[in-house]
């Protein structure tokens, strides 16, 4: 992990990442703190995975603070940014990370509960902090959400009530990268292919890591760094004449 002292391309800027504190989310917190932001990370119910993050981050010599609101509930997004708001005097980079797997099942097994809850936070919360946050944007900000492959493809189809929910992401990536041109910020989709976090945990092991593995040109599976790595360079100068993208980020699964 490069510190702050070697990386400065985000000195001066704010970041904000929900569900920053594990997984994916405390990889790419760590990676814009050790690039120079400043960083909210965010959690839900995680408090100690959250502070971990900020420890690290700061012993690190980097910035960071904690944003506390439960996504997927009524008033979640003006709740995010009313924790966040007293910390930080603007944003510069939101990074839409924030998501839940739900329960894997093929269309007939998808029970309204599930469905409605993978929406709630996968799509609803996303768009309604979007949506809040574009006041507090600097012009020649950055808007990164962390989609799937899945929207691209069909192989897994237990997994289609996530897939739709971050398909909807697709959608607001590219009207917002429209909208949002005029004012220079950039609006852009990460999709990651199957990463080694805790979302899989349990899964990833024996012959369906091999299979899982299998998948990739490269033989392996994908790491919360290689997600990290691409979000940095969205969230930098270097991506200024990328918009409206959907950039896979799963090893080629897809090819």
């Amino acid at each position: 992990m490069k510190g702050p002292s070697d990386m400065t391309t985000l000195a001066g800027k704010t970041a904000l990442i929900t569900g920053g504190g594990r997984g994916i989310g405390r990889a790419i917190a760590r990676r814009l703190a050790a690039d120079g932001a400043r960083v909210g990370v965010h959690y839900g119910s995680n408090a100690t995975a959250a502070k971990e993050t900020v420890t690290a981050i700061e012993a690190a010599g980097g910035q960071a603070f904690v944003v506390h609101a439960p996504l997927g509930v009524r008033g979640d997004a003006e709740a995010l940014w009313a924790a966040f708001d007293p910390q930080a005097d603007g944003l510069d980079i939101l990074v839409n990370n924030a998501g839940v797997l739900g329960d894997q099942a093929e269309i007939q097994d998808v029970t309204d509960a599930n469905f409605d809850r993978v929406f709630a936070v996968n799509t609803r919360a996303s768009f309604f902090v979007t949506q809040h946050g574009l006041r507090r944007l600097r012009d020649g900000g950055r808007i990164i959400n962390i989609g799937t492959m899945l929207t691209r493809g069909s192989a897994m189809p237990a997994s289609i009530a996530y897939a739709m929910s971050k398909g909807a992401l697709d959608v607001l990536t590219a009207m917002l990268a429209k909208q949002l041109g005029p004012r220079g910020i950039t609006v852009n989709t990460v999709a990651p292919g199957v990463i080694d976090t805790d979302m899989h945990e349990g899964r990833l092991v024996g012959d369906a890591l091999t299979w899982v593995s299998s998948l990739s040109p490269m033989g392996r599976v994908g790491t919360p760094a290689d997600v990290a790595d691409t979000v940095a360079f969205l969230a930098s100068a270097d991506s200024r004449w990328v918009t409206g993208q959907w950039i896979d980020v799963s090893g080629g699964t897809l090819l």
